[in-house]
């Protein structure tokens, strides 16, 4: 089992915050859970596939400054500051097991919804060739597929004025 990202949208950071251990992209959600706009991006994360693909949208080189985020979840308030603190938290704390939540940039989410329906096809053709792809690589038309969503939530979240959040999960 690995690291799942799924990319949503939310009003605000408290919104994006709910229930954190709770996956963003569901087909069915739970009463119980808050329903997101979502896209299932698997294994793609947001610094470095996603970022990858944000220097191809930009026509950049890609470095590992290239996409901020901000940890939503767990908060940076009260996150162990010394290794003693670390060491001292129990094992079921947020700060070591469980999922993480992280904003991402506002430039993010409008290099994705600026991108046109006539480079999607080019973006996952050169997307697919990053080395992060070379031993493990996509299924057929799964980075088009990924690409498309992902545009489009951006532009949602574009028009309602919201953010664009990374759920990371195990």
């Amino acid at each position: 089992m690995g690291v799942f990202y799924d990319y949503y949208r939310a009003a605000n950071r408290q919104a994006a915050a709910e229930t954190p251990d709770s996956p963003r992209a569901v087909e069915k959600p739970m009463a119980s859970v808050p329903s997101f706009d979502a896209v299932d991006a698997k294994g793609i994360d947001p610094i470095v596939i996603l970022g990858k693909l944000i220097a191809l949208a930009r026509e950049t080189p890609y470095s590992l400054g290239l996409v901020q985020t901000i940890t939503v979840y767990p908060p940076s308030e009260g996150a162990p500051a010394t290794v003693e603190e670390w060491e001292a938290l129990p094992e079921d704390s947020p700060y070591k097991e469980g999922a993480g939540i992280e904003e991402l940039s506002v430039d993010v989410r409008d290099t994705l919804a600026d991108i046109s329906d006539s480079r999607l096809g080019q973006l996952a053709e050169g997307w697919v060739q990053i080395e992060e792809f070379t031993d493990f690589p996509p299924a057929d038309g799964f980075l088009l597929e990924v690409l498309t969503e992902l545009r489009d939530l951006a532009q949602r979240a574009q028009k309602e004025d919201q953010m664009i959040y990374c759920w990371i999960g195990g």
